[in-house]
């Protein structure tokens, strides 16, 4: 069993094309549940809209399930939202900004994706996870949680149940990491830089990297949070790398049809896009918060959909070996951090 969804793998079904119209209502149920989401991730920043998002969609969708009409919109919201989403994240990273501090944190970010891969791969066939939901997994605890997944969902093309469960799963750790990660590096006695480190290449989702920085020390929380940007850059090439490997298996079954075009990742390159416009300058500055804020409430949208779609039955089915998978993971790469950083003299 490998990494990648094999050709011939179920995937979600595609939905006929239909008028933008009849994607109104679905639009309008994501949007409407996404506000919600958004302000108690305003209340409980530790959890975060994004999270709240799907937990609530995941919510509606159990308990008043939305009708034929609306889904071809929340089909939209969960593929075409999503990738705008990526894009307007690429506004929010300047290359020149963290290239320094990229530079000095490359041996340990590099050594815990390897980690995480390494990771996903041994655990999830000791565990029976099926490749897809071992992918999502993998990436998301090796780069950047929500974020990560939701770049690769547009080219492994995954359920949506596995997505919800793979985002639920990582957000799970996190929680501990920010509760945990701060008396630990006390404990250890890491200093600021040290604890910066680990939390930026331990710890996947940018919010709780910045509440366990912060909350260790005001230097620490600079430090992790430029060492995380950095980290999140590694989602471009693994797009293109895992979107890679989905052609050739493509191909290689025989698939009909078969394009590099249409299975390459154009939304990766307009993120590069977005994230050169930010380097260059061309954006005013006071215009930036205003663009973060539109590609927060994006992927809030975006992952309601996804919850909306998302079968809280077919989750429950799956069992307890994806949380034993995200805990091994993310366990690999808390330690592989440190033991890095100890060899290179960092600690």
């Amino acid at each position: 069993m490998g990494w990648f969804p094999r050709p011939g793998c179920p995937v979600s079904a595609v939905a006929a094309p239909s008028l933008p119209s009849s994607r109104l209502p679905g639009i309008g149920l994501a949007f409407a549940v996404a506000a919600v989401a958004f302000c108690l991730g305003r209340v409980m920043p530790l959890v975060g809209g994004a999270v709240f998002g799907i937990v609530l969609g995941i919510l509606v969708r159990q308990f008043a399930p939305p009708s034929a009409r609306f889904l071809p919109g929340i089909r939209f919201a969960s593929k075409q939202v999503l990738q705008w989403s990526i894009i307007a994240l690429g506004f929010g990273l300047s290359i020149t900004q963290v290239a320094h501090t990229g530079l000095e944190s490359l041996s340990v970010t590099l050594a815990t994706v390897a980690a995480a891969g390494l990771a996903a791969w041994l655990l999830g066939r000791l565990l029976r996870v099926h490749d897809t939901l071992k992918l999502l997994i993998g990436v998301g605890t090796a780069i950047c949680g929500g974020s990560a997944i939701a770049a690769i969902v547009p080219i492994v093309k995954p359920d949506e149940h596995d997505t919800a469960f793979a985002i639920s799963t990582i957000f799970l750790f996190n929680l501990v990491a920010v509760l945990l990660f701060p008396a630990l590096g006390h404990w250890m006695g890491l200093s600021d830089l040290g604890f910066g480190l680990w939390a930026g290449t331990a710890i996947n989702d940018t919010s709780s990297v910045v509440a366990a920085g912060y909350s260790y020390s005001h230097a620490a929380g600079d430090y992790a949070t430029i060492v995380k940007l950095t980290r999140a850059t590694l989602i471009i090439p693994i797009c293109l790398v895992i979107a890679l490997v989905v052609a050739w298996r493509e191909k290689r079954g025989g698939a009909t049809g078969f394009s590099l075009a249409r299975i390459f990742p154009w939304f990766i390159l307009w993120f590069l896009v977005a994230s050169a416009i930010r380097t260059a300058g061309v954006i005013p500055e006071a215009a930036l918060p205003v663009i973060h804020f539109a590609a927060e409430c994006l992927i809030i949208v975006a992952l309601t959909a996804i919850g909306l779609s998302a079968d809280l039955r077919r989750m429950a089915s799956t069992g307890p070996r994806p949380i034993l998978l995200g805990l091994g993971v993310w366990a690999a790469v808390a330690l592989t951090s440190l033991l890095v950083q100890h060899l290179i003299g960092r600690w």
